[in-house]
């Protein structure tokens, strides 16, 4: 398999048609005097556009990405672009055990970079270097240098194109997996079809299953669920919209980098364990980063495919593996008994709710999750 070294790289011409684009947005009125409660807050936009215009330093920004190292391998057929770090191993210590971190959308591979530094060298952040991994954080397919499938975007497809990144080309013979959202069902999956190259799997958007079967569901598991069922209806129009006509509202992203950033941070507020101040979790240059990405790769369409194709998934089947949720402290998974992973995981093995960190964990809370990744792999790296 050959690995090519990469580099981020937005041409001149990219950066001076955005910006161009940016200084002739026009901007709507908000629809409630409660600034938010229709979506992204008109003012904020305009405040945010203006500085990504005018303020945001896209060249540094690339230049600090551009510090960890970047490959890009084929693996089933297609381009796979992942961050590769090495741990330092500690003399006499095992070797690093691998972890793969898998993102969620509206994320990208960015999301994980706060943790890979000290999960790999954790003596240079003052750690012990004992509890060194080897950390690979892919960009999902579809999402910016990843290319699509050759078929269906499903969870269970891309655990299989992860399993194949990690044994067949960078040759791992056994290795952890950790993530939310889209990243959470591939890294179930991964546990669940992959058991023996599979040490473990640690989520923090813990899976709902609704197939009681023999077991029917208590009263703390229904009324999850049906809490779960009315935040959707509030929350889900941005989810109806990719699942039915993505192609519609994607060509709308795809030319105004205005409507691209404000469809992304509604997420990240609405998901965030923020309570409503967006800048508490995300700074300006932290947004932009993300959105200059999707700008520059025009892969906000190619990113819906995994809702447009979201009715092929299906159940993820039993995990035997040990397995560990670190619950997310959002608004979807408020109340979520343990009671609906072990119906899962049939050996789970680490229970957290922190109560802090949302959606983007890894990115919110790094150190919380270096902690709780260490805690859960390190009696797992000698294949306990």
């Amino acid at each position: 398999m050959t690995i090519t070294p990469f580099r981020i790289s937005v041409s001149d011409d990219v950066l001076h048609d955005l910006r161009a684009r940016l200084t002739r947005t026009r901007f709507t009125t908000a629809s409630d005097p409660d600034r938010w409660a229709a979506g992204t807050d008109p003012d904020y936009l305009r405040e945010l556009v203006a500085y990504w215009a005018d303020g945001f330093d896209w060249r540094r920004a690339e230049a600090a990405l551009n510090a960890y190292p970047h490959f890009v391998a084929e693996v089933a057929g297609r381009p796979v672009h992942f961050v590769h770090l090495r741990g330092k191993r500690a003399e006499g210590a095992p070797a690093p055990l691998p972890l793969v971190l898998t993102h969620g959308w509206p994320s990208s591979f960015v999301e994980m970079l706060s943790v890979a530094g000290p999960l790999a060298d954790p003596a240079a952040y003052g750690g012990d270097p004992a509890d060194a991994f080897d950390v690979v954080i892919p960009s999902l397919p579809g999402f910016l240098y990843s290319a699509l499938p050759a078929g269906p975007f499903t969870r269970r497809g891309v655990a299989g194109i992860w399993h194949e990144l990690m044994t067949s080309t960078l040759g791992y013979e056994r290795f952890g997996a950790f993530g939310g959202d889209i990243g959470g069902g591939v890294t179930q999956w991964l546990g669940s079809a992959y058991p023996g190259s599979v040490a473990g799997v640690h989520i923090t958007s813990a899976v709902v299953n609704p197939d009681f079967g023999e077991s029917p569901a208590t009263e703390e598991e229904r009324a999850f669920l049906d809490a779960l069922s009315a935040y959707d209806l509030d929350d889900g129009g941005y989810s109806e919209m990719m699942c039915t006509r993505p192609d519609t509202v994607a060509a709308a992203l795809m030319d105004s980098p205005a409507g691209l950033v404000s469809w992304i941070v509604d997420k990240y507020r609405a998901w965030s364990d923020c309570d409503g101040d967006l800048e508490r979790r995300w700074s300006k240059d932290d947004i932009l980063t993300v959105a200059t990405l999707y700008w520059a790769t025009g892969t906000i369409g190619s990113s819906f495919r995994q809702y447009y194709d979201y009715h092929l998934n299906k159940p993820v089947p039993h995990i035997s593996v040990p397995a560990a949720v670190t619950l997310s402290h959002e608004p979807a998974m408020a109340g979520f008994p343990r009671s609906l992973a072990e119906r899962l995981c049939g050996d789970l093995r680490h229970w957290s709710t922190p109560g802090r960190g949302g959606h983007f964990m890894a990115h919110e809370e790094p150190a919380q999750v270096i902690r709780e990744l260490r805690a859960f792999f390190g009696p797992l790296r000698a294949g306990g």
